[in-house]
């Protein structure tokens, strides 16, 4: 009896080296489109987006870009005006990607700078270099 071969896409694994290829691909794109003002919106094109990741899906028709404005003001703003023109988005990003199909855009808010504001803030309570100390390990290595 033949052993049945294992799923390559089981739950926890990370993305593959096409999805992080394309997500890239779509970042550098989306951030060009918005940075350059290409979509006929004026609120939309007044303000400065910033796009930190794209991830795409294992199937490669869902791009979740994680955006936030310039200052962090008006995130909430920010991602009713990128969802309002998400068809437009996808149409000018279809034009500049060499991709079978142009992929679903979905928005989300880029909290990386806060998750890293917030660890360098618990870096330096006094409890924690204490210990950090102790055991030898430099926390700006952490």
């Amino acid at each position: 009896m033949k052993p049945m071969a294992k799923n390559k896409t089981h739950e926890g694994a990370g993305p593959t080296q096409r999805q992080l290829r394309v997500g890239e691909t779509i970042r550098r794109a989306l951030s060009d489109v918005l940075a350059r003002g290409d979509v006929h919106d004026p609120e939309l094109n007044r303000l400065s987006i910033t796009v930190g990741e794209v991830r795409a899906s294992s199937d490669l028709k869902i791009a979740t870009a994680f955006v936030l404005p310039l200052g962090g003001e008006g995130r909430e703003d920010v991602l009713k005006l990128l969802a309002r023109n998400k068809g437009e988005l996808r149409r000018q990003l279809s034009k500049k990607l060499v991709l079978k199909f142009a992929p679903d855009l979905r928005f989300q808010l880029d909290e990386t700078f806060d998750r890293m504001d917030e660890t360098r803030r618990m870096l330096a309570q006094d409890a924690v270099r204490r210990d950090t100390a102790a055991s030898g390990a430099d926390p700006e290595e952490i």
